[in-house]
């Protein structure tokens, strides 16, 4: 039976790979993000599949806005059944020269969000006694790196926060996943990888390496 899903970050990388094979598989997609031109792109794909889909510009730290996002979404593709947070930043720094604001920034896109979401879409989830949320940590939220504190952080608290809301919620026929992915060559890892080389002096490659681990 097609569901309905709610992809973040939806327009490159990724969430735009996790959208595409919701769409093959007969889903409605509602993919949304920061860049417009970014979930357009991604909407024409979908279209060709023959699905259902909507595109959303979205800040995932505003809560009115993630509100409307999924009033619209129920009303055009219908209640939402999944949801996938996929969107985050991955800014890259010796930590000497982080700021607050680069932490900060880590814990409210990839922290804060999921959370506004997942408490968005929850309750129609919980009433009709089915939804799945999947929440797209790293091996970052397993393991530490260098350079990139404030990411390895937030990681570790979206897996922490899937944890705790998939015991809350166990036998209401809603589940609470996350998946750590490795290295996977997105435009995230290559500017994080860039900033590492710009801060450090060290070539691209090696940073790369380093995130790789």
């Amino acid at each position: 039976m097609p569901h309905v899903a709610l992809v973040t970050g939806g327009g490159r990388g990724i969430g735009r790979a996790i959208a595409l094979g919701l769409a093959r598989r007969g889903d409605g997609v509602a993919i949304a993000a920061r860049t417009r031109a970014d979930i357009d792109r991604t909407a024409a794909e979908i279209e060709t599949l023959g699905a259902r889909v909507a595109a959303f510009p979205l800040d995932v730290t505003d809560p009115d806005a993630i509100g409307r996002v999924v009033t619209d979404v129920v009303e055009r593709l219908g209640p939402i059944d999944v949801l996938v947070n996929n969107a985050g930043v991955a800014e890259s720094a010796p930590f000497g020269r982080t700021d607050p604001s680069l932490w900060d920034r880590h814990l409210r896109v990839n922290v804060t969000g999921p959370y506004l979401l997942a408490r968005a879409v929850l309750p129609g989830m919980r009433e009709r006694r089915w939804g799945r949320i999947v929440n797209v940590a790293s091996l970052a939220g397993l393991y530490g790196a260098a350079y990139v504190t404030a990411y390895v952080t937030s990681k570790h608290a979206l897996v922490g926060f899937t944890r705790a809301l998939a015991m809350e919620v166990a036998g209401s026929g809603v589940t609470v996943n996350a998946i750590c992915p490795g290295y996977v060559a997105t435009d995230l890892v290559w500017r994080s990888a860039r900033n590492i080389s710009e801060r450090t002096g060290r070539p691209v490659e090696d940073a790369i390496a380093a995130l790789a681990r």
